[in-house]
């Protein structure tokens, strides 16, 4: 298609629009608590969050004063032992949890496997595992190797004692229902609350309820919704859930994930990494293993406080955040980048109704990856995902209406001048972003 038939993009909205949406905007104070680059529109923040301005400040001064000054006396005086429990006490709001399910700790992976073996001890007489084909690769990888299918990609266990006899069932392989994978062999279903591809969200209200009528326990993968959403746990009756705080939460990165179990099921809980932290008298010193009480069971090792501390400084942002604002916002921000992007011919792989999406746009070009270069040139800066999605992430408490508009205007302006096209932005063997 040549650059003079190409469709233009919609002028429904202008971009003086855009700003007048802007200065109504109820969150547009938060922009400025955050550290972002002259000249780039962030659309990655599903990626890794920006940075928060007094981020710096917190780490250098745990740097300086508690680590440098106090030492090992930091522990007890600067509450250091106490932050995995308490920073969960802070996300906990935010993914409708009452107090004492949230823990901060390790990694999302580490995390799943500790959720998903204790979901499948409570569930000792059932052997299969219900998840995606097109969920986050790390969910599947966790689930083969609690299932022992080692090496196989989709494929199954053997039935062997490594894999304990357990089977998987895929949604998008087996069966594109859910209705049809879960039964009454069900154990466990693993879910993400938001695809990471495509942005569809799931109801968790209703799911959680096709797997509890048949006796089977829920894992929610809150990776791409905590922070950019509501997420109501308690209320939908959820079993299990992990989430990282990198990404919409702006923990940093590699800044630790966080850990939910429901209060009912904390007492029958044993997860497998039965480590030090995690114990009922860690300071004890004792040679066999007993479970703290409560959620503090799922701790492992020492928490790394560095990490620890950027996450502290990012949820004081979230002290102020309305999340039913938020959810306004985003809805607004990636309605607004669908009715503009829908001139220019690409198919999007988002729901267009509001109430199945989270808060991402990916939109399908057979040449994405130099596309997407093409707009990081410019400033704008979204992610690939193979084989052909342009992601964009909007984060509520950093973008704008107008940065949605101008970032609209600069993939027309790509897709217009074919400079995509450039030697320059071709994709390199096994190139990601």
């Amino acid at each position: 298609m040549s650059s003079d038939t190409l469709p233009q993009p919609s002028r429904t909205i202008s971009r003086a629009d855009a700003l007048a949406l802007d200065a109504a905007d109820p969150l547009r104070g938060l922009r400025s608590r955050f550290t972002l680059p002259d000249g780039v529109l962030y659309l990655d923040g599903n990626s890794l969050g920006a940075l928060p301005a007094h981020t710096p400040d917190r780490i250098a001064g745990m740097v300086a004063r508690e680590w440098g000054e106090g030492l090992i006396r930091s522990w007890n005086e600067a509450g250091w032992y106490d932050l995995p429990r308490g920073l969960g006490e802070r996300i906990a709001p935010l993914v409708g949890a009452a107090t004492g399910q949230v823990v901060v700790c390790d990694s999302t992976s580490v995390n799943l496997f500790k959720v998903l073996t204790a979901a499948l001890r409570l569930r000792p007489d059932r052997r299969v595992i219900v998840s995606e084909l097109g969920s986050f690769p790390t969910d599947l990888y966790l689930t083969e190797g609690v299932t022992g299918g080692f090496g196989g990609g989709p494929a199954e266990g053997d039935g062997s004692a490594e894999g304990g006899g357990y089977r998987r069932r895929l949604l998008g392989r087996d069966s594109d229902r859910l209705e049809e994978l879960i039964g009454e062999d069900t154990a466990v279903v693993l879910l993400s609350h938001v695809d990471y591809r495509t942005g569809a969200l799931q109801d968790m209200a209703a799911v959680t309820e096709l797997a509890h009528r048949h006796g089977a326990l829920i894992v929610w993968d809150l990776c791409h919704s905590a922070g950019a959403l509501p997420v109501r746990l308690d209320a939908c009756g959820a079993d299990f859930a992990v989430g990282c705080s990198y990404k919409y939460l702006n923990g940093g990165p590699g800044a630790p994930a966080f850990l939910y179990a429901a209060a009912r099921h904390l007492e029958d809980s044993r997860q497998p990494l039965t480590g030090w932290f995690g114990h009922a008298e860690p300071f004890a010193f004792e040679a066999g293993y007993r479970p703290a009480e409560g959620i503090g069971r799922f701790l492992t090792g020492t928490p790394p406080l560095l990490s620890l501390a950027g996450l502290e400084a990012a949820l004081d942002i979230w002290d102020d955040v309305d999340l039913d604002a938020l959810r306004a916002k985003s809805l607004a921000l990636t309605s607004l980048f669908l009715e503009l992007t829908a001139p220019l011919g690409l198919e999007s792989a988002t729901p267009a109704e509001p109430d199945r999406r989270g808060s991402q746009v990916s939109l399908r070009h057979p040449q994405a990856y130099p596309v997407m270069q093409a707009l990081i040139a410019r400033g704008v800066i979204g992610d690939y995902r193979a084989p052909d999605v342009l992601r964009f992430g909007f984060t509520p408490l950093y973008l704008s209406h107008a940065d949605v508009w101008d970032a609209a205007e600069a993939l027309r302006q790509v897709l217009d001048s074919g400079e995509w096209r450039e030697a320059r932005f071709a994709a390199a063997a096994g190139a990601v972003t």
